[in-house]
Parts: C-alpha cells; structure tokens; sequence
C-alpha cells in the first residue's frame, strides 16, 4: 500500500466503507473525508471509533458542532502530503463532483510514487455495469481532478446476496477494462459473511460493514417507542 491511498468511484460504490476498513485494516493513522456531497454513511460518522484506533480523521464540520455540514474542507486536508510519517487514505465524494476536490491539492499531487488514485467500482450499480460505463466514468473522474487512476478496487456485490461467482464477474469486467486502460485490479472486497475459497486479482480485503451497523443501531434507537 503505498502512503496515500486516495479512493473514487459512484455514488454508493463503497467508498467510504472501504476506507474505514482500510484504516483499521493497515493501521493508518489518518483518514481524510473529503465527501462534501452525500450527507449519508460517511466515514466521519465514525469519528470516535476511528479516533480511539488512532487515526486522526480530517473532515469538513466545525470543531464541537459535530452537526454541521458545510461544504469546505479544513485546511488540515493537505498534512498527509506535507508529512511524510503520516499514511492516509482519501474517501471523496461520487462522481467528478467529488473529484473536483482534488484540485485543490494539486501542489501536492506531483510525487505519484507516493500516491495510489483508486477507483471503487461495484459493477451492480448502474453506472458502472458495463465496460462502456466504467470507461466513461474513469474519463470523467480523471478530466475532473486532473489526475490519473491507478487502479481498481473490486467491490462488486449485492450487500446480503453477495455470491462469489459476483465477485467474479466484476473482476472479470474491470480486466477487460484495464487491458484498454492498462490498470490493474489492486484490492477485491469479500464481504465478511460470504464464505468463498476463489482467489481473487489483488489484495483480498475482508469487508465489515460499519457505517451500515452504525445507521442501523441509530435507526433501531430512534425506531423504539
């Protein structure tokens, strides 16, 4: 894993659960929300948990109001790419919408041996489907941050009904596309209760799913009378 991860995709491509299991997984110490566009399962919902793992989490909501939501991101954004002792990941918002906010680091962006540009793709959503899709969607992202991708992070599947042969498929979609683009697969979620023996292209990551554990323990206390 090289020392700052910066990961992309869809809306709803998994983003943010992988950079939370990232984090915990490689023992970073810094994870960076750079998600200003959806205000659900972010990963700075996890600020406490994350914080108590110590991992310094960056995000965009104004010290001791924890329910702002403005769209800016704190200056500290760019200390992973000033201190090289720090390791982070990146969790950007859907679309080029979300990739615009690259830009603003651009002065920091130029050592690329340092710095992995990661694409989530779930090939069950509909934007990103079919080879066609993911090529547009990679051309979108990279004219709107004004960097390269690098490479894939398969995490194709159907939450619950999540099967290996999913897994599969999106592997094999995402090689047709990194034989154009020549990229390369660099992480495959497994979700943590599929029980599967394939090897997967990668690194395989055991997926737990702790912004959806968080948004239903908040819905089953709000959901008591």
């Amino acid at each position: 894993m090289k020392r700052i991860t910066i990961l992309t995709g869809h809306y709803g491509s998994g983003k943010s659960e992988i950079a939370v299991n990232l984090a915990l997984q490689k023992k970073l110490n810094t994870l960076v929300d750079l998600d200003v566009i959806n205000p659900y399962f972010r990963s700075r919902s996890l600020y406490e948990m994350l914080n108590k793992h110590g991992i310094d989490v960056i995000e965009s909501t104004i010290e001791n109001a924890s329910g702002s939501d403005l769209p800016f991101i704190s200056s500290r954004g760019s200390r992973p790419f000033v201190n090289t002792d720090l390791m982070a990941v990146y969790d950007l918002g859907g679309t080029r919408h979300g990739a615009k906010l690259m830009k603003q680091f651009d002065a920091f962006t130029t050592n690329s041996e340092e710095i992995d540009f990661l694409m989530v793709v779930n090939i069950y959503r509909p934007e990103t489907e079919t080879v066609e899709k993911i090529m547009t969607a990679i051309d979108d992202i990279e004219s709107a941050s004004q960097l390269r991708i690098t490479g894939f992070i398969n995490n194709s599947n159907l939450m619950e009904y999540t099967e290996p042969s999913m897994i599969l498929k999106g592997q094999e979609i995402l090689e047709s596309v990194g034989k154009i683009k020549n990229l390369s697969i660099k992480y495959t979620c497994v979700e943590e209760h599929v029980e599967c023996h394939e090897t997967f292209l990668g690194e395989t990551i055991i997926l737990r799913r702790y912004l959806a554990e968080k948004a239903l323990a908040i819905g089953g206390k709000y959901g008591k009378r």
